[in-house]
């Protein structure tokens, strides 16, 4: 058996039970969404704010490159592959790196399967800024953002201390 226990007893095993949590969370609302609704049909979740509505997306976040699935799905392969290996490499002991590792990973995955398995991501996250409707989105794409996220800061931090260290 593989020795997946890491410094200060952090297990890599977690990191990828995250990523099934979130792969099957964001699938089970898509097929939520393709059974109960038609395509383009808005259910008000909090009016004027929040909704649920049906929407496919042949592209990437906002709707850029559309229909070019075999970018996006050696992309993902790649993105796919270099989040494991960095995971085993680097996160072993370190939380928030692991975290944010598995929430791209999860994320990523849940996405790639849409496009494998129906050519297209489905959405449904409708949002309403005030007056600005930003782009429809699924779980995958908040773990994706989420997990962007943290990783920035967890980078900013390392070059803070790392500049501290050097004076």
């Amino acid at each position: 058996m593989v020795n997946v226990r890491g410094n200060g007893g952090t297990e890599v095993v977690v990191y990828y039970i995250i990523a099934i949590a979130v792969i099957a969370i964001d699938q089970w609302t898509k097929w939520l969404v393709v059974q109960n609704m038609n395509v383009g049909e808005r259910i008000p979740i909090i009016e004027g704010f929040f909704y649920w509505t049906s929407h496919r997306n042949e592209g990437a976040a906002f709707g850029i490159l559309q229909g070019q699935m075999w970018f996006f799905y050696i992309v993902t392969i790649f993105v796919i592959g270099f989040v494991i290996y960095y995971l085993h490499k680097e996160a072993r002991g370190r939380k928030w790196l692991g975290t944010a590792l598995g929430l791209v990973l999860g994320g990523a995955i849940g996405n790639f399967i849409d496009r494998v398995l129906q050519g297209e991501v489905v959405d449904f996250i409708d949002v309403f800024i005030f007056t600005y409707n930003y782009p429809i989105f699924n779980v995958a794409d908040m773990a994706l953002v989420i997990g962007v996220g943290i990783l920035i800061i967890i980078i900013l931090r390392e070059d803070v201390e790392q500049r501290k260290n050097e004076k």
